[in-house]
């Protein structure tokens, strides 16, 4: 391709100074052709195809084509036909003589033809899209791959993201109270993908069976739903774009954080920031923008949702009650029992009726066994000689004093001891580690070793009492014996010289 300087001066020689376009092609040691297009055109055309008409090998079978690609729109996308496997069906099938370039060509300019196109949108004050993203990073010295949850104002391009363990129902509906709470209203309308945490069946026309979970929140908040296309994430193209930035910026290099509530204080942190922006083709910050859109959300309910996952089920004969695939310990007096669970984010409650009968940390591990020692200490008491084989007061970690008192109790009281001393421990179902440890130490200072005397000195340190010990309910501790002495016995003191009543009495007598 010949510069646009020597376009110029061709072009000037011809069309200013008269020369003929024979003795300029001489001069300059081009073609005369070259010279008579140079004087048709001001710089270099480009490159021009010549036709876009199909070969004519190929014209016949161009219907072939378009029907296999038009069928290969209701298949799965990694089972598609591509150009090689096209050009062997026509040549297995009928008989296509043609190479592999023009079918591909065509393949290409077909694809071409069927990429959907966009319409522009504008976008309504206090509305919102909702979607999930991953990512990786150090928890708690940990590396892991968690979920954060994405709320999109497209209005104003304000955003809340808050990380999750993973993406449930749990981190669904807490996500939405955070939201709304962050943003002090309710946006009018949400917009989803078809998550099976929000849909449990897309039936025909459009119309979307919703969770329970999801039609709770929804009544509780007031929000009207809408739901994208399937497979369509450009539907809600807004939400989709800050899953990306929120991962490019927030979350580049990998976040290091103790827990997920220092990761989500970062995240806060970043979405506030971000709201000084001013964005391409806007001319006011995104906090400027967002005051448009707090205007239009609906007022927060009285009381926030309560944003757990509930399911009901019986308590096992081992007092275990199971929550996404981990078990989970009850009290022993509700065995066999039909209970509800509320899954939260941080933690489970198991209740019975009204009644939060336990409370666990939410274990994200898979078929672990989560006890809380205080739930068997009743069955125990029962079944005393299982005290060294219980599976939940395996990995329960007691102050040494308590070792002290089992081998004291054991040894003074043999067979009896063990007993004694589950009732010990059972007096942590209503008193703090603290007041039995020190209860215990202050038993043994003063060599009253016992149940007994234990919850007596934790009452009386509760009531602020001094203790009062009856010594005839410990027969098995140590005595000592103490005679009374009659007045009689001092006459013969009387007797003795003064020099040994001196000494006898002392210096004072």
């Amino acid at each position: 391709m010949y510069s646009v300087e020597l376009y110029v001066k061709i072009r000037r020689a011809v069309m200013v100074e008269g020369r003929s376009e024979r003795e300029v092609a001489r001069y300059f040691g081009i073609h005369r052709n070259t010279v008579k297009k140079m004087c048709q055109y001001a710089s270099p055309p480009g490159y021009r195809r010549k036709s876009e008409s199909v070969s004519p090998k190929l014209a016949a079978f161009t219907g072939i084509i378009d029907a296999i690609l038009e069928a290969d729109k209701q298949v799965h996308a990694k089972q598609r036909h591509t150009a090689v496997r096209i050009r062997e069906r026509l040549r297995d099938e009928h008989g296509f003589t043609g190479c592999y370039t023009i079918v591909r060509n065509y393949v290409y300019k077909a694809a071409i033809r069927q990429k959907e196109m966009f319409m522009p949108l504008a976008h309504l004050p206090g509305h919102a899209q909702v979607d999930f993203g991953e990512a990786d990073g150090y928890i708690g010295g940990k590396l892991i791959r968690f979920h954060y949850f994405c709320l999109d104002l497209p209005h104003s391009d304000g955003c809340f993201v808050k990380a999750y363990p993973t993406e449930d129902t749990e981190s669904f509906l807490d996500g939405h109270v955070a939201a709304f709470a962050f943003l002090g209203g309710v946006p009018q309308s949400i917009l989803y993908d078809n998550t099976k945490i929000a849909v449990a069946k897309i039936q025909g026309g459009g119309k979307r069976r919703r969770t329970k979970a999801f039609s709770e929140l929804q009544s509780h908040y007031l929000f009207e739903d809408k739901f994208g296309r399937p497979a369509k994430g450009n539907d809600k193209g807004n939400v989709e774009g800050l899953v990306g930035y929120s991962r490019r910026h927030f979350m580049v290099p990998l976040p290091i954080a103790d827990n997920f509530d220092a990761l989500n204080a970062k995240l806060l942190d970043g979405c506030i920031k971000r709201q000084q922006a001013k964005l391409r083709g806007q001319t006011e910050t995104i906090a400027e923008r967002m005051k448009r859109d707090s205007a239009a959300l609906m007022e927060l309910p009285a009381v926030a949702f309560d944003a757990c996952h509930k399911i009901s089920t019986r308590v096992s004969s081992q007092s275990l009650v199971r929550y996404r695939t981990n078990d989970y310990s009850v009290p022993t007096q509700y065995g066999h029992r039909e209970v509800l669970v509320k899954g939260y984010v941080d933690h489970v409650d198991i209740c019975l009726g009204a009644d939060i009968i336990a409370r666990h940390a939410r274990s994200y591990g898979r078929e672990e066994f989560v006890y809380n020692p205080l739930h068997y200490l009743a069955l125990l008491e029962q079944k005393p000689r299982v005290l060294d084989q219980a599976a939940p007061l395996q990995n329960w970690v007691l102050p040494e004093t308590f070792d002290r008192l089992r081998r004291l109790l054991e040894v003074r009281m043999e067979r009896r001891g063990r007993k004694e001393y589950i009732q010990v421990l059972r007096l942590l179902e209503n008193f703090s580690l603290v007041q039995v440890e020190s209860a215990i130490k202050q038993a043994m200072g003063l060599g009253i070793v016992g149940f007994d005397a234990i919850k007596h000195l934790i009452l009386c340190a509760i009531e602020r009492r001094p203790a009062k010990l009856d010594m005839t309910l410990y027969p098995y501790l140590p005595s000592t014996s103490v005679e009374s002495t009659e007045p009689q016995s001092y006459l013969s003191l009387l007797q003795m010289p003064k020099a040994n009543q001196q000494s006898a009495f002392g210096d004072s007598v």
